[in-house]
């Protein structure tokens, strides 16, 4: 995923013939600075902040209220929490294995935290938000690239990456397309065996004033 998005960030960079200002607002432990850029990461986990720092800046930020100043990067590219069985934060009792962001973090997020939600308005509101304060912070002509996922639950395909194409377009991106990305998937859990055919990196364009 991170070749694919450096990929697209070159092109970027090579249009316009210097390298590029990145911001990612859900930074985790700081893999943006993985891409030959000019990066910057927020994250609200303390834990995550200071993994990243011996690679480049990640800052303690709200991706839905960013420490930014206006029209000061010139990409924002991320990969927000999908909604999906990953924000599970309960306890885990039975021994088995569990992939979510609290048990990777080894102690309970609070439930305001995106990372808390499983879908449903409260995920969506938080999305839209969070897509808004990016608008905000990204030059005109500026690019998003968001790497999403739909998800399987209980049978059925939920379909995160058309939510994010819509949330995108209504706080004032233009989604000029949506790539596939082949990616090995996590086989554990109600759905292990089912699982979508890869990952999607929407881009997205603010358009120029």
């Amino acid at each position: 995923m991170l070749d694919a998005l450096g990929s697209l960030l070159e092109t970027e960079a090579v249009g316009r013939g210097r390298r590029l200002r990145v911001l990612d607002p859900f930074a985790g432990t700081g893999r943006i600075h993985t891409l030959d850029h000019d990066t910057i990461g927020g994250d609200l986990e303390p834990e995550w902040i200071g993994q990243g720092c011996d690679v480049g800046p990640v800052v303690v930020a709200d991706a839905l209220r960013l420490p930014f100043a206006s029209k000061s990067f010139d990409a924002v590219v991320t990969s927000p929490c999908y909604g999906n069985r990953l924000a599970d934060h309960h306890n885990a009792r039975d021994g088995s294995v569990r992939h979510s962001y609290t048990h990777g973090l080894g102690r309970l997020r609070l439930p305001a935290k995106a990372g808390t939600m499983q879908g449903g308005e409260p995920y969506r509101v938080c999305r839209l938000s969070a897509w808004m304060a990016c608008f905000g912070v990204v030059v005109p002509g500026g690019l998003a690239l968001v790497n999403v996922s739909d998800h399987i639950r209980r049978g059925d395909v939920v379909p995160v990456v058309a939510f994010h194409v819509g949330a995108l377009e209504r706080a004032g991106w233009v989604v000029e397309r949506v790539e596939t990305v082949p990616t090995p998937r996590l086989r554990y859990g109600a759905n292990g065996s089912a699982r979508v055919d890869g990952e999607r990196v929407i881009v997205a364009r603010k358009r120029e004033r």
